[in-house]
C-alpha cells in the first residue's frame, strides 16, 4: 500500500530535533524521499541512525550560497518544510541590532532563500507544497518578551500568503503552521538557560495553556504531513493555529 507521500521528494530544515525531526520521520513513514538538514551534524547522525532511509546533510540556513548549492545538487523538491528558527527573548528595549538581525536572518531570510531556490522546479512541474513554520506569537497574538521573535514570525505569515497568492493558479501551494508552546529540546534549553527553579518555569508554560498541557512535536508533524500531501490540494495561503486554545 502506497503512503500519502509516495514518490515525493521532501526537504526538511531543522530536522535534527523537535518538530523538524518528528516531521522528517512522518514524511519518511508515508513514503517520501526525505532530505533532512540541520546545522547540528550530530543530531542528523542520530536521525539517520533512527531512520536510515532518510538522507541527511548539514545546512546553515543563514548562508544563501549553501542553500543554492544544496538545491542545485538535488532532485526536484516536491515538498519544502521550513522549520529552522531562533527564539530571542526580550522586549524591544532588550533587542540590540545583533539580536534583531540574527532573528531575521534565521527566521525570515532562510525561508526566503529556500523558497526562491525550490520554486522554479515546482513551477516547471506544475506542483509543489511549501510549509513555513510561523507561530501564534506573531500577528496572531502578542506574547510578552518575544518582540523580535513575534515580529519575524508575523513576517513569515506575510511571506507565506504572498507566495500563495502569486502561484495559486500554477499548482504550487504555500501554507504556514502557527504552533503555541510545544515541548521540544530547544524549549528545554531555554528553560535551563533561565536558571532558578526549572520546575516552576515549566509550570508557568503549562499554566497558561487552556488545555493544561504543552503540545508535542508529533502533533505538529501530523499537520505538516497533511499540508504536504495531496489531501490538502485545495488548501493554500492559510495560517493553521495549533495552540491548545491559547490564542482564543
Amino acid at each position: 500500500m502506497n503512503g500519502r507521500l509516495q514518490g515525493k521528494h521532501a526537504l526538511v530544515t531543522a530536522a535534527g530535533a523537535g518538530i523538524g525531526r518528528a516531521t522528517a520521520l512522518a514524511f519518511a513513514r508515508e513514503g517520501a524521499q526525505v532530505l533532512a538538514t540541520d546545522i547540528d551534524a550530530a543530531a542528523l547522525a542520530s536521525l539517520a541512525q533512527e531512520q536510515p532511509a532518510i538522507t541527511t546533510q548539514r545546512l546553515d540556513v543563514t548562508r544563501a550560497e549553501d542553500i543554492r548549492a544544496l538545491i542545485e545538487g538535488q532532485d526536484a523538491i516536491d515538498v519544502l518544510f521550513n522549520c529552522a528558527g531562533y527564539v530571542h527573548a526580550g522586549t524591544i528595549l532588550d533587542t540590540d541590532d545583533d539580536a534583531w538581525q540574527r532573528s531575521f536572518r534565521i527566521n525570515v531570510d532562510g525561508m526566503y532563500w529556500l523558497c526562491r531556490a525550490v520554486l522554479p522546479g515546482m513551477l516547471e512541474r506544475g506542483r509543489g507544497s511549501i510549509i513555513n513554520m510561523s507561530s501564534v506569537a506573531s500577528s496572531i497574538k502578542g506574547v510578552p518578551n518575544r518582540f523580535a521573535y513575534g515580529t519575524t514570525k508575523a513576517a513569515v505569515i506575510g511571506l507565506t500568503r504572498s507566495i500563495a497568492a502569486d502561484y495559486v493558479a500554477r499548482g504550487v501551494r504555500c501554507n504556514a503552521i502557527c504552533p503555541g508552546t510545544v515541548k521540544t529540546p530547544s524549549l528545554g534549553e531555554r528553560v535551563r538557560a533561565l536558571g532558578g527553579d526549572e520546575q516552576a518555569v515549566w509550570r508557568s508554560f503549562t499554566d497558561r495553556q487552556p488545555m493544561g498541557r504543552l503540545g508535542t512535536p508529533e502533533e505538529i508533524a501530523t499537520l505538516a504531513l497533511y499540508l504536504a500531501s495531496d489531501e490538502s490540494s485545495f488548501t493554500t495561503g492559510t495560517t493553521h493555529v495549533v495552540d491548545g486554545g491559547w490564542s482564543n
